[in-house]
């Protein structure tokens, strides 16, 4: 069983609903089955490099609401996520364009550690407070991975898995993904959304059950 998860980095229901997945496959009887595949996806691809915006203010423009507002909408948020474990800052959260982190994901995944690398770009966004478009900040936390400094550093200067980049978005256009997580099981059954445990565990089940004939 094939299970895509199409995500960005600097979404904060992205980190939950990895965390929720994870629950999932817990309590799955053939989890050891599953091939988890994380695909790309740019909330703002129109974000520029290096204007990295605080998130709280991002969210006051872009819903037309107060600064209070938006501290409330990640205060809700953050404590969903502690719900899950997760010890979100969005205070000190950052916007970034999200290219070359999915770059270096696609580059992880050529050395088995794309889930690592998804997990710890996540939690320097929205954990750390980090930059996750600034190239220095990408060397080293592939390093914090156990991935080769000097090799990330070629990969990201020149335009390596920019295309594989491309084809995941691609393929959420065609697949009419408009907001993420989201998760397509064998290309068969997909649902939206940081959905609960028990939503991605009987999505599991139902896509592994038997076809009656």
């Amino acid at each position: 069983m094939k299970v895509e998860v199409w995500s960005d980095v600097v979404c904060p229901w992205c980190y939950i609903g990895k965390r929720r997945l994870e629950k999932a496959l817990a309590s799955y009887e053939h989890a050891g089955e599953v091939e988890v595949v994380w695909r790309s996806f740019q909330l703002d691809p129109t974000q520029r490099r290096g204007e990295n915006l605080p998130t709280s203010q991002m969210l006051a423009s872009k819903y037309g609401v107060s600064p209070a507002e938006a501290t409330a909408m990640n205060d809700r948020v953050t404590a969903l996520a502690a719900e899950e474990g997760l010890a979100y800052r969005l205070d000190l959260a950052v916007t970034a364009n999200t290219l070359d982190a999915h770059r270096l994901i696609h580059f992880a995944a050529t050395r088995g550690l794309a889930d690592a690398a998804q997990d710890r770009l996540l939690r320097a966004a929205l954990v750390d407070g980090a930059a996750v478009d600034d190239p220095d900040t990408l060397v080293r936390l592939a390093a914090e991975v156990g991935l080769p400094a000097d090799a990330t550093r070629e990969a990201l200067d020149g335009g390596a898995y920019a295309e594989d980049v491309r084809a995941d978005l691609e393929q959420a256009r065609a697949l009419g993904i408009r907001g993420v997580p989201f998760y397509a099981v064998d290309r068969t059954y997909g649902v939206s959304g940081a959905q609960p445990v028990e939503t991605l565990l009987d999505l599991l089940r139902r896509a592994s059950a038997p076809v009656a004939s």
